[in-house]
């Protein structure tokens, strides 16, 4: 259990604040994250790790030369938002690219994606490599669905020598994902880990148990099976592991066993007592192994075994020296500019608002409708977490918690400075995207924008106007997520909404009661998704332990569009024609 927090929504700003005042000489806090603290002598490739807090030394602890040049930091198990990168992208450039890399995970996916359309976009060449090295979360058929687990550390380390060696950016790109390609890792969990404030863990395991399969955000194992003695577990984990080796592949390993946070390096050591004699039996030299806590989960205690195939060229990078304030191998005598002093600041530009005294009217109404949309939210954080623990990492709660109030603090500030009802809903949608991070918080950012983009600043809607900008959230969320009605997504309650909406408008019927309908159909369909498999997210790996249980993104979805029907339907439509 996490014990040390203050406001648990404050504890990864925090944590980072800490984190980077005790490590002052090597990193420096930017917007989003960490970057290093000296600038390089001459323009290199930066190389910026990310992901959600929770899992140190990953990913802030190894930023240094040798390493990461930065780290995009977003909340407990929850995707950085696009901005997040954006800005520490912006940092940690010396001229030379940038390339994202990150664990597979659908919100980071589209983020730190996103985010290297903005840099192209801007001159900054930004290439993405994502980790897939857990072994258990798709078959070999399906290797590219595979999230990113411990072996991130290899293509991170493999990557961030290479640029320190001055290779060019299309180089770092190819050996991150050579490395990836030759890397696979196996984990087990003993018990579950718990979130700052939280009173239970996301998951339990009966006594004597362990969950084979696990993954770092908390997500329960594949499957439960009794707790075998250390040599047991040392035989399976090498076992499922080797299954995957290349028939052609090295004869030479690089090795990481490692602790997910509650794990004692001492039950470590003996586990590769049984570990390292299995590998050398099989033919394999090992190569600098690692044995201790490297990319963890919060308070979770388990394991994980991850092994690379080296050729020489990825041995010559997972070698080199590195000194980052986490990991620290070899005599680095890199040369880096002395000086401290930052980059200019990204400073936003004040907007300047433009809009009609009905547009400001209705304005009005949307505020309300975000301010509804957060304290209901903040009243179900709990239920939502606990769905989403089921078959996924139990953060859905507090992203829509965190997103959605900082989406009405934005929206009323533009408000305040007389915004109409689209840029309200603008302001809304970047905030909530930015602030909430993760999957959800990047869909529903960009499902309010458009829907703010088709209000506009100038009219108060008509009710075929509102069914439009419904469309027009589902439509951007549904081109971003790429899901479809049967997935068990917030699509599964989004679409049903959307297409009622716009046939009882259609048809006549007065917008208050076609919205009042629509809920309803949102809150059948939600309800409806118990009965499916997850095919999208976190949860696919986990579709059993899925069944029964509703989707968390289509219940919050009806929820919150059941509650803000009054605020867009009670303004008298009529004035807008008017």
């Amino acid at each position: 259990m996490t014990r040390i927090f203050n406001d648990p929504a404050d504890f990864a700003d925090e944590a980072l604040a800490g984190f980077c005042d005790a490590h002052s000489d090597l990193v420096r806090q930017v917007e989003g994250g960490a970057v290093r603290r000296g600038r390089p002598a001459a323009p290199k490739v930066a190389v910026i790790t990310g992901g959600g807090s929770g899992h140190y030394p990953a990913f802030a602890g190894i930023i240094g030369p040798g390493f990461a040049d930065g780290a995009v930091v977003g909340n407990i198990f929850t995707s950085p938002s696009t901005q997040q990168a954006y800005s520490v992208a912006k940092a940690a450039n010396s001229g030379a690219g940038v390339v994202f890399t990150y664990g597979n995970y659908a919100g980071d996916v589209m983020n730190f994606g996103m985010a290297s359309e903005r840099l192209n976009a801007e001159g900054i060449r930004a290439e993405n490599v994502l980790v897939t090295d857990d072994i258990a979360s798709a078959s070999p058929a399906e290797i590219e669905k595979r999230r990113g687990i411990a072996g991130d550390f290899v293509v991170f380390k493999v990557m961030g020598a290479a640029a320190e060696a001055g290779l060019d950016l299309d180089s770092v790109v190819r050996l991150g994902r050579k490395a990836n390609d030759s890397t696979r890792t196996i984990g087990t969990a003993f018990s579950g880990c718990t979130f700052p404030g939280a009173d239970q863990p996301l998951f339990r395991l009966p006594e004597g148990h362990m969950g084979l399969g696990l993954g770092i955000h908390g997500e329960p194992g594949l499957f439960d099976t009794e707790l075998p003695t250390a040599v047991e577990l040392g035989q399976e984990l090498v076992r499922r592991v080797l299954e995957e080796a290349p028939s052609d592949g090295p004869a030479r390993l690089a090795v990481i066993l490692n602790g997910l946070g509650s794990t004692k390096h001492e039950e470590l050591f003996v586990l590769w007592r049984t570990v390292a004699p299995l590998l050398r039996e099989a033919g394999y030299t090992l190569v600098m192994p690692e044995v201790g806590e490297l990319v963890t989960s919060l308070d979770m205690a388990g394991a994980s075994l991850t092994l690379t195939w080296l050729d020489d060229e990825l041995e010559q990078y997972w070698t080199a020296p590195a000194l980052t304030p986490a990991y620290r191998r070899g005599s680095v005598g890199f040369d880096v500019a002395a000086s401290e002093e930052a980059p200019e600041d990204l400073v936003a530009e004040a907007a300047d608002y433009s809009s009609t005294e009905p547009s400001r009217e209705y304005a009005a109404k949307c505020l309300s409708a975000l301010d509804t949309t957060a304290t209901l939210l903040r009243s179900a954080e709990s239920m939502l977490g606990d769905l989403d623990a089921i078959a996924g990492d139990g953060d859905h709660g507090r992203g829509m918690v965190r997103g959605s109030a900082a989406s009405f603090e934005a929206a009323n500030l533009a408000y305040s400075s007389g915004a109409g009802a689209g840029s309200v809903l603008i302001a809304a949608g970047d905030a909530w995207a930015d602030k909430a991070g993760g999957t959800s918080g990047v869909l529903w950012g960009a499902g309010l924008r458009a829907f703010g983009e088709r209000i506009g600043d100038a009219e108060i809607p008509t009710p075929e106007v509102l069914a439009q900008s419904v469309r027009a959230f589902a439509d951007r969320i549904a081109s971003l997520g790429k899901a479809e009605i049967g997935d068990k997504t917030m699509m599964d309650s989004l679409l049903p909404f959307a297409s009622s909406l716009e046939e009882r408008v259609a048809g006549g019927t007065p917008v208050e009661q076609a919205w009042e309908a629509a809920a309803d159909d949102a809150r059948e369909a939600a309800a409806a998704t118990a009965d499916l498999r997850p095919l999208k997210g976190r949860a696919r790996p986990l579709a059993e332990k899925s069944l029964g249980t509703p989707d968390p993104g289509a219940t919050s979805l009806a929820m919150v569009f059941a509650a803000v029907g009054p605020h867009f339907t009670e303004v008298p439509v009529a004035a807008a024609t008017k």
